[in-house]
């Protein structure tokens, strides 16, 4: 399976190709920020104990080498970016070994363990969503003075930008023992906080000359590996209190996308939102050719 497109990432490009051939425009690079549902190796250049440098990341990926992605082989960006025909790996842009004509085609700023909230990437020292988009300012002014401002700007304007970040500011952050978050906001006015942010960027991202954005929703989160063995011995379930958060979130950025769509003029934003397929991978894995590891296990 490490080589085939998951179905939700089926979902998630066939939404972006809706979004693409509805202004028949091309897409000429993939421009990534996020946390480590799409890092494609920039923590292994910063300093923090958050990377995936190592065994088993990476066994899949060619030469079995760990990039940096958490991941057994690719990340969901990769794929999206061969799909629309640039790159199949999206470059990490704080990775030496690559320069700005490599960043043309695609260039990823995402971080591991980050979020909206810049509480959430100091829990283990990543970068903050707002250094991410810093970084991207920088990558204007680098592709600019190598290409020209014309060629720079078509790539800024017809680019792809993925989003993909948010969970860590509910399960690493607002639900941490030692977060003050949880003690300062109602979950509902921290779903708010963090769309607010989230609407902040993109308007940000609008200014700079992006058009075409992909706004990633929530998983289920609380079906994710690390809520599932907190409840080791309770079932092993889900944590259905987080999902309905992560529902809930999704539907505020749902309403955020309508609000953004209609203010922002030429503005192509659509919400990816993964969470019914995901659920459905993981009440049914057998249907998607993958076992349920966990109940063979404990069997």
């Amino acid at each position: 399976m490490a080589h085939k497109i998951l179905p939700w990432l089926m979902l998630l490009l066939t939404q972006l190709l809706l979004l693409t051939v509805e202004i028949d425009a091309k897409v000429p690079a993939v421009i990534v920020f996020g946390d480590s549902s799409v890092d494609t190796g920039n923590n292994n250049k910063i300093q923090t104990v958050l990377k995936s440098n190592f065994k088993p990341y990476g066994r899949d990926f060619e030469g079995g080498k760990a990039t940096g992605r958490f991941c057994n082989g690719r990340v969901p960006g990769d794929f999206i970016s061969e799909a629309f025909g640039c790159r199949p790996l999206v470059p990490a842009y704080l990775d030496p070994s690559y320069s700005i004509n490599d960043f043309a085609t695609g260039v990823c700023f995402a971080s591991a363990g980050t979020g909206y909230d810049n509480a959430t990437s100091e829990v283990l020292s990543v970068i903050p969503l707002w250094k991410e988009l810093e970084y991207y300012k920088e990558y204007q002014k680098k592709l600019k003075a190598s290409m020209g401002d014309e060629k720079a700007n078509e790539i800024i304007h017809e680019g792809l930008y993925l989003m993909s970040l948010g969970t860590n500011d509910f399960l690493e952050n607002y639900y941490s023992t030692f977060s003050s978050r949880s003690s300062k906001y109602t979950v509902e006015q921290y779903e708010d906080f963090l769309a607010g942010i989230a609407g902040n960027f993109i308007t940000e991202l609008y200014g700079l000359g992006a058009r075409k954005i992909s706004l990633g929703g929530l998983v289920p989160m609380g079906c994710l590996p690390l809520e599932r063995t907190r409840n080791l011995f309770t079932g092993s379930g889900c944590n259905e209190d987080h999902n309905k958060v992560a529902r809930d979130f999704n539907v505020k950025l749902s309403v955020l996308t309508a609000k953004l769509n209609k203010e922002l003029p030429g503005i192509k934003l659509v919400l990816s939102n993964p969470y019914d397929i995901f659920l459905d991978i993981v009440q049914k894995p057998s249907q998607y050719g993958l076992q349920n590891q966990l109940k063979n296990r404990l069997n």
